[in-house]
């Protein structure tokens, strides 16, 4: 196969991600591969912002390159460092050691045999998710198409990360609210029980319940489940509340 058709099998490779349940770590570990692969640099890391904006390491195709991103992180200086705070590019940089804009990412790099390096921003429109960093043994700079080429490859990934927090936060949203309504019908059902035993109505019921759960400190659903299951103190059913804040 020619390179074009590799290129092209492989942004078809990670298009396949946008429809179907994957790892963002493999996802991402591809995609550094493929860079190596594909377009000439010698080792390429992937770097993602927690919800706070901090940066941690998610994928490396080398361990030469997990060690030296690991070194990024903890000296705070570095081309994916720049590329995600600026949400730009980083052109092709030749690396001196003990000078230029990165000193000591620069000297730890030349000392495993990287000579210069480039960095793209994970971005999406405002937003920047992180950044994809490449080096290289050589100090000759890419091609222009390579630099397009790795420009496709982490907009595609940027899209499919994208793509993977909103199913995630969907997901997550789903569950709190199936685990509302479930704690609502539980409590119900404590409400109605405390209602028949001590003779009061619904109101009141649940009055007690949530003062007994606020008194002893307990989650709300856990009472109205131990009211149910006979567990539940009988004093939290017969006393008047103490006094609760709505």
């Amino acid at each position: 196969m020619t390179r074009e058709s590799d290129v092209v099998r492989s942004l078809v490779e990670m298009a396949d991600t946008l429809v179907d349940d994957y790892d963002v770590v493999d996802l991402l570990t591809g995609l550094a591969d493929r860079c190596v692969d594909l377009l000439g640099v010698s080792a390429a890391g992937v770097m993602l912002a927690s919800p706070e904006g901090s940066l941690g390491l998610v994928a490396s195709s080398s361990e030469a390159m997990r060690l030296l991103e690991l070194f990024e992180l903890q000296a705070q200086e570095g081309p994916c460092l720049d590329a995600f705070r600026t949400g730009q590019p980083v052109a092709h940089v030749n690396l001196e050691a003990g000078s230029g804009r990165w000193p000591a990412f620069s000297a730890a790099a030349l000392q495993v045999g990287f000579q210069s390096a480039l960095a793209l921003p994970l971005r999406l429109r405002e937003l920047t998710l992180g950044a994809l960093n490449l080096l290289s043994v050589t100090r000759t700079p890419m091609d222009e198409a390579d630099v397009i080429v790795a420009r496709a490859f982490a907009d595609l990934a940027t899209l499919s990360i994208v793509q993977h927090r909103a199913a995630t936060e969907a997901q997550r949203l789903n569950e709190q609210l199936s685990a509302a309504l479930t704690s609502r019908v539980v409590i119900e059902q404590a409400k109605g029980v405390i209602a028949e035993r001590v003779d009061v109505d619904l109101a009141e019921a649940f009055s007690r319940l949530r003062a007994y759960a606020r008194n002893h400190n307990l989650r709300l659903t856990d009472v109205a489940e131990a009211a149910i299951n006979g567990t539940l103190d009988p004093q939290a059913w017969v006393l008047p509340p103490r006094s609760a804040p709505f």
